[in-house]
């Protein structure tokens, strides 16, 4: 009970660090920082588990945000716009900027006091030591990669803010090249201290497989967004196929990798995430059904899939995204659905929502609190594909292996041709599309491709303004933060 209780009391401190570090500029009267309270191994253990709800907090919104909403997957639902449309439509500014970047520094926070204090504290095994601390630079790594993606150069923070001094809060933002920099180095150092290639159970916390396949991810950018070559593409290779000497394999049914009950899936690598009577519902609430707008003549295979009607349908898969699948494609189902009315006999499309996270039902009520994912094998068999394509070799082995999960029996009519490199790199981005619609990744994938003004509707005739390919920096983080400067364009 002494523990748990510690544990409880750790977690609402770092609750107390969350809304007194929520702006860089603020005084944070932390008292989770100060040494006194990071003197056990429990301490860690709470210290770990606050950093992770700190993120889960960041993935039930913001994360599908960033990653993906400003691609062309999501539009207009049934029950209006409710601000989303800023997204889609590519008209933010820094009045309506979406979730600004403070979230995001409140983790980074966290694991700041991990990798500050938990060096001095003496384990009963050093690999568990270990295992925290690696835990630490992977979630700095990653939270940096989101962040850097999203806004470009950042302010770099690598202690914990525990005193108010101006000179050391207020901070100018460092260079894309320099926040990489520190990304791949954090990334290196986690590597050295997790133990071995193995998943904790759930795979809902960082690993060493987790980690290679943010490696990655992160040489494959820098490979093709800084010119990192074919120096980077080969150290992104070497990390993916690290991966893929993990305990992973594609599940044989696409919706089992989603489905509430089965989650921690031997195809998941990291998830965030989310519990019944932990937290609320997450941002895919708002691509469902409620009752009020479900038609009475709803087509009935429809009404058994969306079952429990619930959430909003605020926005919705596009017509353009829905369009992309075949019928023999098991994506399909199990990415949306689409509902039609059979007014006079005569069939007409009425709305559409998304079927891929639509949690569980208990008792009656509809609650989505499906993980969040971060990583997946299929994303790291198509990664690993497109740098093969880079680098001049054959992807089939890789692009196959996805769709034969996809088509099952019908994959002979899908049979992948090795072509020139632009003909493979349209393939690769295509099967992305399908395979991992929805999913956050979208318009991260459409900017490392060079493709954003190719795809989005929203951006067709506005090619050459590259400054929408990051978000624009709030009105409120640059009357809090004197040192920032508005992203040009905005």
């Amino acid at each position: 009970m002494k523990k748990q209780l510690r544990l409880l009391y750790i977690t609402l401190l770092g609750v107390i660090i969350a809304s007194c570090t929520n702006n860089l500029e603020l005084e944070p009267t932390s008292v989770i920082s100060n040494a006194s309270f990071w003197k056990t191994q429990d301490d860690a253990a709470g210290g770990i588990y606050g950093m992770y709800v700190n993120l889960r907090t960041q993935a039930s919104k913001n994360l599908f945000l960033w990653g993906e909403a400003r691609s062309e997957t999501v539009g207009a639902g049934v029950q209006g716009l409710d601000g989303r449309d800023l997204f889609y439509l590519n008209q933010l500014d820094a009045t309506n900027s979406g979730p600004d970047w403070q979230g995001m520094y409140t983790v980074i926070h966290h694991a700041n006091l991990i990798l500050k204090y938990v060096p001095g504290i003496s384990f009963t095994s050093e690999v568990t030591k270990n295992n925290i601390l690696a835990q630490a630079y992977a979630m700095r790594a990653y939270v940096y990669f989101c962040m850097v993606r999203t806004w470009g150069e950042l302010p770099l923070v690598t202690e914990p803010t525990e005193n108010f001094n101006p000179a050391s809060v207020q901070r100018e933002r460092s260079s894309v090249a320099n926040v990489f920099t520190l990304i791949k180095s954090d990334i290196d150092k986690g590597m050295a201290l997790f133990p071995n290639n193995t998943f904790p159970t759930g795979r809902n916390v960082w690993s060493k497989p987790a980690l290679n396949a943010l490696k990655g991810d992160v040489y494959l950018w820098t490979a093709k967004k800084l010119a990192g070559g074919t120096t980077d593409l080969n150290t992104a290779l070497e990390a993916l196929n690290l991966v893929k000497s993990s305990d992973v394999a594609l599940l044989s049914n696409y919706n089992d990798v989603f489905d509430y009950t089965t989650k921690g899936n031997k195809e998941i690598l990291f998830a965030i995430n989310f519990k019944r009577n932990e937290v609320t519902d997450n941002d895919y609430a708002n691509m469902y059904f409620p009752p009020a707008y479900v038609p009475n003549d709803i087509n009935s295979d429809v009404a058994t899939a969306l079952g429990v009607a619930a959430g909003q349908n605020f926005w919705a898969p596009t017509a353009t995204f829905r369009s992309q699948f075949t019928d023999d494609d098991q994506r399909k189902n199990g990415t949306f659905r689409e509902i039609y009315t059979a007014s006079s006999g005569v069939s007409k499309f009425y709305g559409a929502f998304a079927v891929k996270f639509n949690g569980m039902v208990e008792l009656g009520t509809r609650y989505f609190l499906d993980d969040y994912i971060v990583y997946r094998y299929a994303d790291i068999l198509l990664m690993i594909a497109e740098v093969k394509n880079a680098l001049g070799q054959d992807p089939t082995p890789e692009i196959m292996q996805v769709r034969t999960r996809a088509y099952g029996s019908k994959v002979s009519a899908h049979l992948f041709t090795n072509g020139s490199q632009a003909q493979n790199d349209e393939v690769i981005l295509q099967e992305r599309l399908l395979e991992l619609g929805l999913e956050g990744k979208r318009w991260w994938d459409l900017v490392r491709f060079n493709k954003a003004f190719d795809k989005v509707a929203s951006l067709k005739d506005r090619t050459g303004k590259d400054y929408l390919l990051l978000f624009p920096i709030s009105a409120n983080t640059l009357s809090l933060e004197n040192k920032i400067r508005q992203n040009p364009g905005y």
